[in-house]
């Protein structure tokens, strides 16, 4: 007897495996899901995530144009870290560059360097750093302590000296203490919004479908974009609570500065919000059920995790990641707000991340609302 309840135990076990099977089968976004995300985290770990960041976009100052000015520069490309892409006509836009994020680095050669050098006065060449990435900055800076030893190893004109010939001067700007909270901070203001936004959203349509209630939503005299933006906008305010919410702690607790304008900021960030509860609504009108909702907003939340630049540095990734990252809400959404508080940036700097915004929500809505329509036909 009891060697025959265990057998009709199994088979019982095994009817049900055989119908969850099935189950899953028909549930193919679950299952694409299983074995997507995994892939998908071996792929960006293995060759999207450096810690160690290299050819970082760096502008040149030059207020002299000289042969030794040149061999200093080759030599700081060929540590790797510095690429240099721009060179600024004068100071005010060697600032600009560095405060707009169009450059990390920039490198300035004063006048009468080359006759300073040979004369043996140890003149200075001075470099400064976006430091409001502290990981990106610092590696970065450390490779310039050799710098003085090789720059001018093949000039035979420059005579060896100890201490070496020139000197660097570092200035890390908007956070010179590499204080971590003063970048983390404002990223987990956007990580957050990103998360909660996405999943509030993905499930407003499912959870209308599974209640049963769509029907009756659809029998109202209401248009698809009419119940979008009826459904966003109470989002819209709560995700404006989280974000006042965290800036407010972030500013009491760990003495987050801000210096830039608060009413720019909480447009922006209304924006990125906007921006996110599209997305999500988009994912709703794709999704069959909840579960469904709930997997596409963690497949999406993942690369904006890794690719934005927050856990970290964007400028280190390869060409790929960083086309990827450009194509997510939270990498401009990084930008902007790290540049607002820790830098005081304006809309002029910022206007390339806002208008990326607004392309994506539009994007995002106009593949809702179409998605939205064809349920209804």
């Amino acid at each position: 007897m009891r060697g025959d309840g265990m057998v009709m135990a199994l088979r019982r076990v095994g009817a049900m495996l055989i119908k969850e099977v099935l189950q899953l089968r028909r549930d193919r976004v679950s299952l694409a899901t299983m074995i997507t995300i995994p892939l998908m985290q071996l792929l960006l770990f293995g060759y999207a995530i450096n810690t160690q960041p290299r050819n970082l976009p760096t502008a040149v100052l030059l207020q002299e144009s000289s042969d030794i000015g040149r061999s200093i520069l080759r030599a700081m490309e060929n540590t790797r870290y510095f690429k240099i892409v721009r060179e600024a006509r004068d100071e005010q836009e060697f600032d600009h560059l560095l405060q707009s994020g169009a450059v990390l680095f920039g490198i300035e050669i004063p006048a009468n360097f080359e006759r300073d050098l040979r004369r043996g006065d140890r003149p200075a060449l001075l470099v400064a750093a976006d430091a409001t990435d502290p990981v990106a900055a610092g590696s970065a800076l450390a490779a310039l302590t050799t710098l003085t030893r090789t720059a001018l190893l093949w000039d035979r004109s420059i005579p060896e000296s100890t201490p070496p010939p020139f000197e660097v001067r570092t200035h890390a700007r908007y956070n010179p203490a590499a204080v971590s909270q003063l970048n983390i901070v404002p990223g987990l203001l956007g990580t957050i919004l990103t998360l909660t936004m996405l999943i509030y959203t993905a499930l407003a349509v499912t959870r209308e479908t599974e209640r049963g209630t769509m029907e009756a939503l659809l029998a109202m005299p209401i248009t698809p974009v009419e119940i979008m933006l009826g459904k966003i906008a109470p989002y819209v305010v709560i995700g404006f609570l989280q974000a006042t919410l965290i800036i407010g702690a972030g500013v009491l607790l760990f003495a987050v500065p801000i210096f830039g304008d608060l009413v720019l900021l909480a447009t922006l960030t209304t924006l990125f919000i906007a921006t996110n509860l599209s997305v999500g609504y988009t994912f709703s009108t794709l999704a069959q059920n909840q579960l469904q909702a709930m997997q596409m907003s963690m497949m999406f939340f993942l690369p904006n995790l890794l690719l934005s630049g927050f856990l970290f540095p964007y400028a280190g990734m390869p060409d790929w990641a960083q086309v990827v990252g450009e194509a997510l809400p939270l990498t401009h959404y990084l930008r902007i707000v790290r540049s607002i508080m820790l830098k005081g940036s304006t809309l002029a700097d910022l206007h390339y991340d806002a208008i990326a915004l607004v392309v994506l929500m539009l994007l995002a809505m106009t593949i809702a609302v179409r998605r939205f329509r064809r349920t209804l036909d």
